[in-house]
């Protein structure tokens, strides 16, 4: 299973950037699939998932201005992030809780990561 995300910029503050991860390779079935980041020197933190019932939840951080959204016909999930700021600076990771067979639990896979820079 492989995970590509893009979308990924320069933005200035108050602007606006859509992000996309799509799985391809051997999925019996996606739980969920989310969004993390890592700013220069910190830590990798949750920013959203959204579940395969369509269930969504956001880091307080980016609640009300990001929205994730998936389609599950192209095993594809989106985070739309909405007036950024310069702390949203980071590179995004897409993650998804995939079952390469049926009745299987699920493991975790990482995309490559896509840097967001916002500059003030």
């Amino acid at each position: 299973v492989q995970l590509q995300a893009c979308g990924g910029g320069l933005v200035q503050a108050g602007g606006s950037l859509k992000l996309s991860c799509a799985a391809s390779g051997r999925i019996a079935s996606i739980a969920a699939m989310g969004w993390y980041r890592q700013a220069p020197g910190q830590q990798r933190e949750f920013v959203a998932v959204v579940t395969s019932t369509g269930i969504t939840k956001y880091a307080d951080t980016v609640k009300g201005r990001a929205t994730i959204s998936r389609d599950s016909a192209k095993n594809t999930v989106y985070l739309q992030m909405n007036s950024l700021k310069p702390e949203d600076t980071a590179v995004y990771y897409c993650n998804g809780a995939i079952r390469q067979r049926a009745f299987t639990p699920t493991d975790d896979y990482w995309g490559q990561g896509t840097l967001v820079t916002v500059s003030s």
